[in-house]
């Protein structure tokens, strides 16, 4: 009786693990949506209440990381619960510096606010989503354990790099005809490229997802 009730307690342990990695999930991507939204708006309202939530990412961080530590320490798991361990220590740090990469691209939204539009937001908001999809479907793929689902996230990732590379292209040519935009242009472009290290935080995840379910590391390889 008392091993039966010792793996309860330990898979409520790992399951409440798992819940706590999903609402940070959860508020990170509220965090994609609303720190472009504060750019698109020109609402500098939501941009302060984008910062501000950062400081509930670090600190579910820090408690999924005492929590993982604990239960490797008291439980010594093994097999498939190690992995799902080990991974959400990695996982938690993506998800957190995510929050990060949203907290700086709503302080430019404040700055660009300040100023006269540059140009009408459209790539940008497109490329934000893009994004928080790719979050959204990594974080699935986690939790289902679905490796072909993660592949796709993976294969995405190219195309949020594309659009990248586009909006620099265009914002550079801007720069060149009229020197009055370097600033602004130069606040985007450091938006766009926040927007495609959330995606590559997002691919970071669908890799480990895959590693944990397929045992195959493609991290520094081509795609199966």
């Amino acid at each position: 009786m008392e091993r039966k009730h010792l793996v309860k307690r330990y898979e409520a342990e790992l399951q409440e693990i798992r819940i706590l990695l999903l609402e940070m999930g959860g508020k990170v991507e509220v965090m994609i949506s609303n720190a472009i939204q504060a750019l698109v708006n020109r609402d500098s309202s939501l941009a302060d209440r984008t910062i501000l939530s950062d400081h509930e990412i670090n600190r579910l961080e820090v408690l999924i990381d005492e929590k993982c530590l604990e239960v490797l320490a008291r439980r010594q798991p093994a097999a498939s619960d190690l992995r799902f361990l080990t991974l959400a220590l990695k996982i938690v740090t993506d998800l957190e510096r995510i929050g990060d990469q949203c907290a700086s691209t709503a302080n430019r939204a404040k700055e660009l606010n300040e100023e006269p539009p540059l140009k009408p937001y459209i790539d940008l908001p497109y490329l934000a989503e893009s994004a928080r999809i790719m979050l959204q479907e990594s974080l699935d793929a986690f939790v289902r354990g679905d490796a072909e689902l993660a592949l796709q996230v993976c294969e995405n990732d190219k195309s949020v790099d594309d659009l990248n590379i586009q909006l620099q292209r265009e914002l550079l040519t801007y720069m060149m005809e009229d020197p009055t935009t370097i600033n602004r242009a130069l606040k985007l472009i450091y938006i766009s490229k926040y927007l495609e290290r959330i995606a590559d935080h997002a691919t970071n995840i669908a890799e480990m997802v895959i590693f944990m379910v397929k045992g195959q590391d493609i991290r520094h390889g081509s795609l199966p």
